[in-house]
C-alpha cells in the first residue's frame, strides 16, 4: 500500500471547497455573488472566508460602490497552488481507496 497523501484540513471543509471552486474560475468575485452561488448564509460565508483569508488562500478587499459596501474576494497564488495540491492529493487518496476495495 502506498503512502496516503496528507489532506489540508482548511481546504477539506465542503463549504470552502465550493467557494474555491467558484474563485478558481474567475479573476475575483463579490460577496453577494458567492453568497448566492454557494447558498451559504451571510454569517457562514463570512466565517469561511475569514478562515481562507487567515490561511493566505484568498484576499478580501472592502470598498464602496455608489455609497454601498462592496466586498471583493480573490484567490491568491498560494490558494490556487494549495487547492491544486489538495485536488491532486484527493485523487491519489481515492485511487488508493479504489485499489483496496477491488
Amino acid at each position: 500500500m502506498a503512502m496516503i497523501p496528507e489532506i489540508d484540513r482548511t481546504l477539506h471543509e465542503p463549504a470552502r471547497q465550493i467557494i474555491l471552486l467558484y474563485l478558481i474560475s474567475v479573476k475575483h468575485a463579490d460577496f453577494t455573488f458567492l453568497k448566492q452561488q454557494t447558498g451559504l448564509t451571510q454569517g457562514n460565508l463570512s466565517s469561511h472566508l475569514s478562515k481562507l483569508e487567515s490561511a493566505g488562500f484568498i484576499s478580501i478587499q472592502k470598498t464602496f460602490k455608489q455609497k454601498r459596501p462592496l466586498t471583493i474576494i480573490e484567490l491568491s497564488d498560494l490558494g490556487r497552488d494549495a487547492f491544486t495540491v489538495y485536488i491532486k492529493n484527493m485523487f491519489a487518496y481515492f485511487g488508493e481507496l479504489n485499489a483496496l476495495i477491488k
